[in-house]
This record gives structure tokens, C-alpha cells and sequence, in this order.
């Protein structure tokens, strides 16, 4: 396949430095992509740049992941209003292996193939330096004229709310730049590739290489995502949306995509899916004709699950999603961890109770209506049982006699209760 062809129908591209087709149409090539190691998860804002990854290898490429060990000592200037924290090398190591496992999932580290993909991680040959041996090597072949005109630079500099720039960040586009050049002197690495909003430090690269090799560098980067509403990609009320399940439940990663508008859909699974051309266009078709239907959700969430947690979290992520539908059972229940279960009924009405009352075991009309108020009266109470309106974790209610205990509490502390088709109640025993 094409690798530039392929981004480009995928709307994956925003600049393209010329020659960067040229490149890779006279064999195999290396590039990279910078991630930064500030946490030990990726969230879904790293993911466009890995998908460019995975469509370089796809295409016979080999993908170089660079894990920002030293710059993330420093901190990236661009798109930021403020210094972040530094991190410790042990705490770096960490959050490499973790994001490399993550990684795994999406290119081939191992295989018996030529293109296998490579993570380094700039910490290993930036920490021989000595200050003065960066600023004499490598300094003095940037002038300060050249990193000032950086728009990165100079929207902290000039910014009215700006507590101005460090030295230490105003440095980063030079260390970044000398990994170009690390990586094309020891791989043979002539692409970089990342966001936009990189280009400044990317194109430094670009230039030191020329400057210090006499070689020629290139360079690409994808938009910066967006929402058709404007809010900012990957970001919920409660934060970002994690790769690891234990920061974000399969059930929360699935409803992400599950819940995207129809213009954002038709965007993002041609981004952040390898379903091809012709099917995403006949997807879009279909979709037209029955936008209620949400097919273009339902399969872009399916494949960034499934590639993401694989397919039995998506699986159950179907299935815990339908227990609000009223299509889900008692043993759907029962398997889901407290974080799911909480995602799932989040918004319900709660009631606490004593645990103590439900170890004695209680009368699930006291239950329901005394101990927790989910029924105003006992007479109400007991009227919905009668009618066969009442559900205890997905199980009819058959009598109003019926005595609850902790055994059938869900995660050994809640039981749902369910009036009707779609009212829920969760009670929580204390």
C-alpha cells in the first residue's frame, strides 16, 4: 500500500514535507513518533499518531516509537501555558514498559519480519551529555534567531497571560532535534512524524541533520482531532479516556465511541480504524439511510474496542450496556466489577442501608420502601410487585415476602433495583 495515499484519504494528513513520498517509494524506511512517558497508560489522544505507526508498518515500513525519557524531564512548550512536573528515572522506566505493552497491541515488536517495530527511549543517549558538550556538539549548529521564529516559542513569549518561557523549555526543540539526528546517524531514521502542533520541533530535526550530517531529513504530521462541537477529543467529565482498563473500563472506552456524533463517526473510523476505503464509504452510505440506527457508532466502537481490550471486553461491554435497555441478565451482573457496574447505573438514584440489615436478611417490601426509598409507601411497594413491576438484580420480584440478604448482594455491597422497564435504583449496604 501506499503509506501517504493511505493518510491522505483517511484525512490523516497536515503537512507533508516534500520529498517524504519520494522517500518511501524507494523502499523500506524508518520513522518515528514521539510519545511522551508522563503516565504509565497511553489515553486516546496518542492514538492517532500510533495508527500512523501501524499504516507506516502495514506498509513495509519500519516504526520507531521514541519514549521521551529525557524530554519528558523537560517539558514540551508547544500548546502548553505552564511548565509540567518532572518525573524520576525510575517512574520514566515504569511508564515505558507500561505504554510498550499498550503498544503491543497495535505493532509487532517481536515477529521474524525485517519492518519489525522498535522502542527507544532518548534518556539512554542524552544522559552521557554533559551540558557543555550539548551546548559545544550540538548548540552551536541552531541559532537562537532560527529557535525563536518557532511558533511554539513565540506564543509563550508574547502570550498576555504567559509566565513567559524557561531556558529549560526554550532547549526542548534542540534536544528533540538531536533525536532526529541520534536516530538517522544509529537507524537510519529519515521521517518524523506527530501532531501539527510538533512541527516546529520536528522540522529542528530536520535542519540538524542537515547542518550536522550533510543528510536530508523529513518530515509529517496529522491534525490535531477535534469534535464537530468544538470540545476537545478524548476528554470527558471525568478525564481522559485511558487505553488501561484499570483508568478507564472497557464498558467506558466502548461508550465513548458508541456516543459520537454522526460527524465525528464518519471522521474518526477512518482515522483510528484499518477498515478500508471502499467499506468505510459503503458504511457511510448505509449509514445515510437510517442515521437512528448508529451503525457508524456501533462499528467504530466495536473495532477500537476490539483492538484495543480485544474482543471479550467488547463483548461484555455490548452486553453491559444493554442490562439498561432491560435486555441484560442477573449473571451479566454478577460479572461486572465494581468500577462497570458503577459507570453503568452512573446517574441512578442511590439509597444506603444498613449491612447489618441485610445480613439478618430483610422483607424486600421493608427494603424497598423503608430502609431505602425507592417506593414512597409499603402500598406502592407492594401494588408494583403485585403487577409484576419489580426487578432485584435483573430477577422478578414474585412475591412481596420475599426476603433479601447479603447474599445477593453485587461486589458484596449493592443490589438493583428496577421498576418498571428503565427505572433504576442502586442500593449500596454499609
Amino acid at each position: 500500500m501506499n503509506f501517504v495515499e493511505e493518510l491522505k484519504w483517511r484525512g490523516m494528513i497536515h503537512d507533508i514535507m516534500p520529498g517524504t513520498e519520494e522517500l518511501l517509494k524507494q523502499g523500506m524506511a524508518s520513522a518515528y513518533v514521539g510519545i511522551d512517558p508522563t503516565a504509565d497508560s497511553l489515553h486516546i489522544g496518542h492514538l492517532v499518531s500510533v495508527m500512523m505507526l501501524k499504516h507506516f508498518q502495514v506498509a513495509g515500513h519500519q516504526p520507531i516509537v521514541l519514549v521521551g525519557g529525557a524530554t519528558g524531564m523537560i517539558g514540551d512548550p508547544s500548546m502548553k501555558s505552564a511548565e509540567r512536573n518532572l518525573l524520576d528515572e525510575p517512574t520514566l522506566r515504569h511508564n515505558q514498559e507500561s505504554i510498550k505493552k499498550q503498544l503491543s497491541q497495535f505493532l509487532d515488536f517481536y515477529g521474524e519480519v525485517e519492518n519489525k517495530a522498535l522502542m527507544v527511549n532518548n534518556y539512554d543517549w542524552m544522559k552521557e551529555f554533559t551540558f557543555l558538550s550539548f551546548i559545544r556538539d550540538i548548540g552551536k549548529h541552531i541559532t537562537v534567531n532560527y529557535m525563536m521564529s518557532k511558533d511554539s516559542v513565540k506564543k509563550r513569549i508574547s502570550g498576555e497571560s504567559s509566565q513567559g518561557l524557561s531556558f529549560t523549555e526554550f532547549t526542548y526543540q534542540l534536544v528533540q532535534g538531536y533525536d532526529f539526528l541520534h536516530l538517522y546517524q544509529n537507524h537510519n531514521c529519515k521521517l518524523q512524524m506527530g501532531g501539527s502542533d510538533q512541527w516546529g520541533n520536528i522540522t529542528t530535526g530536520t535542519e540538524l541533520v542537515r547542518r550536522v550530517a550533510g543528510g536530508e531529513a523529513f518530515a509529517l504530521t496529522c491534525p490535531l482531532i477535534t469534535k464537530a462541537d468544538g470540545g476537545k477529543f478524548g476528554k470527558t467529565e471525568t478525564g481522559n479516556i485511558w487505553l488501561d482498563p484499570e483508568r478507564t473500563s472497557p464498558y467506558q472506552f466502548y461508550q465513548f465511541w458508541l456516543n459520537t456524533s454522526d460527524a465525528d463517526a464518519e471522521k474518526y473510523i477512518k482515522i483510528f480504524t484499518l477498515i478500508s476505503k471502499d467499506e468505510v464509504e459503503a458504511l457511510v452510505a448505509e449509514h445515510a439511510t437510517a442515521p437512528h440506527a448508529r451503525l457508524l457508532q456501533k462499528r467504530l466502537a466495536e473495532e477500537v474496542t476490539v483492538m484495543v481490550h480485544g474482543r471479550e471486553a467488547f463483548d461484555f461491554a455490548v452486553e453491559a450496556s444493554q442490562i439498561l435497555f432491560g435486555k441484560g441478565a442477573t449473571e451479566t451482573l454478577r460479572k461486572m466489577d465494581e468500577k462497570t457496574l458503577l459507570s453503568v447505573f452512573d446517574g441512578v438514584p442511590v439509597f444506603e442501608v444498613p449491612r447489618s440489615a441485610l445480613d439478618a436478611g430483610a422483607n424486600v417490601i421493608d427494603l424497598i420502601s423503608e430502609l431505602a426509598g425507592v417506593f414512597p409507601s409499603k402500598g406502592e411497594a407492594r401494588r408494583t410487585i403485585a403487577g409484576g413491576g419489580v426487578s432485584i438484580n435483573k430477577e422478578k420480584v414474585t412475591s412481596h415476602e420475599v426476603v433479601v440478604n447479603s447474599t445477593s448482594l453485587l461486589n458484596g455491597k449493592y443490589l438493583l433495583v428496577q421498576k418498571g422497564k428503565k427505572s433504576y435504583s442502586l442500593i449500596i449496604a454499609q
